[in-house]
């Protein structure tokens, strides 16, 4: 079974020198687990001088929900204050947290998708860690989806959110350490940064090859096919379809009320032949978020085959498919405060969704970013 850095820390005297006598802040949620499933806050705190929890979307120990935002609070085991990086007017570290700590430590498990607010988290503590002088500690976890398949365009100019905020494709192959090591260097950040690595992670592993227990990285990811898929099928965020928030299966459901048979749907689909990938017709209620309450048809992906699959090129032809056959009722979610453009917009990257060019031309721009960000991703690999 893979080690994480967690681990790593724990067992290494050579990394444990990088916190013993110093006052530490730990930025994690409940994917913060060693191998053993306990708690990294716990574990720090007994062995170190944890001084402060900070905490991403949903929270340190998960008890937030999506989007949901609180300014402080105090965590029940180990007594400490939480200070929140998400909150509707702050996602960064004030002065106040800054004096709480000598050293940063990060230990967060990503979702492989470049839509994932946590990368951007972590990428705005290194920015104010460096500005401030303080030392980063990120432990490292696998990459969910794998180190070496790169789908997606990259964030252009000027469409940079917090649910992409660093020019990477939208499946990246990267661990949360790469992605650290990264951003550090390609933006000249100047972050004192230690990356503590995984033991006996492969680049070409996706997580099930790991012998990991998959552990939520947040509520809609509850399955490891959820998150594969998420890469792609997150994309239907910025339409007026259900990703499947609110039922069982978020973002292996796509489906809308204007939808009546989806049986020609999902046999549209297959016929592509499209890899690693069945359609099934389905009907759900969503319980939550957009189509609450109401009854939507439309299509289950049920993943045959995870190294074929390409969540993003699926996910894509089947947007496209939809807006063909249903083009009077499909359309684009509208914007969304603070943002200034359109939904699709910011997690596409840039405006080729939204202004419909056709799919061929998307495709054969995003493998041009495709092979670019995989070139350049090289020099910033710690493991083979």
């Amino acid at each position: 079974m893979v080690g994480y850095g967690i681990d790593v820390l724990c067992e290494s005297g050579r990394y444990g020198r990088l916190l013993k006598g110093r006052r530490i802040a730990l930025l994690t949620n409940p994917t913060g687990l060693d191998s053993r499933m306990r708690p990294t806050a716990d574990l720090l705190f007994s062995r170190f001088h944890l001084t402060a929890l900070l905490a991403p979307e949903h929270g340190v120990r998960g008890d937030m929900g999506p989007g949901a935002q609180v300014e402080t609070a105090r965590d029940r085991a180990t007594g400490l204050p939480v200070y929140s990086l998400y909150t509707a007017s702050r996602k960064r570290l004030t002065p106040e947290m800054l004096e709480t700590f000598d050293v940063l430590v990060c230990d967060l498990q990503d979702a492989g998708s470049r839509f994932y607010t946590y990368l951007y988290t972590l990428l705005y503590a290194l920015e104010d860690c460096a500005r401030a002088g303080k030392d980063v500690v990120v432990l490292d976890r696998p990459a969910p989806l794998g180190g070496n398949e790169v789908e997606g365009n990259c964030v252009k100019e000027g469409y940079a959110s917090f649910v992409g905020g660093y020019p990477m494709c939208m499946r990246y192959g990267l661990t949360i350490g790469e992605f650290a090591h990264m951003a550090n260097e390609t933006l000249s950040l100047g972050a004192r940064l230690t990356v503590v690595p995984c033991a006996g992670w492969r680049r070409d592993m996706l997580w099930p090859q790991t012998g990991c227990t998959w552990v939520m990285p947040s509520p809609n990811l509850p399955r490891f096919t959820s998150a594969l898929l998420y890469s792609g099928t997150c994309l239907f965020e910025g339409t007026n379809l259900s990703e499947g928030r609110g039922t069982a299966a978020p973002f292996e459901l796509i489906g809308a009320p204007y939808i009546e048979d989806p049986a020609p749907l999902a046999a549209a689909m297959n016929a592509r032949g499209l890899p690693g990938v069945r359609f099934r017709p389905v009907f759900f209620t969503p319980s939550v978020q957009k189509n609450a309450g109401q009854l939507c048809a439309g299509v289950q992906l049920h993943v045959t085959d995870m190294q074929t699959l390409r969540p993003v090129r699926t996910a894509l032809a089947l947007l496209y498919e939809i807006e063909a056959r249903w083009p009077e009722h499909f359309a684009w979610r509208t914007v969304l405060p603070p943002a200034t453009r359109p939904h699709i917009e910011l997690l596409g990257g840039d405006s080729l969704l939204y202004r419909k060019v056709p799919l061929p031309e998307v495709l054969r721009q995003y493998e041009c970013d495709e092979r670019a960000f995989a070139e350049r991703k090289r020099a910033y690999h710690l493991y083979d």
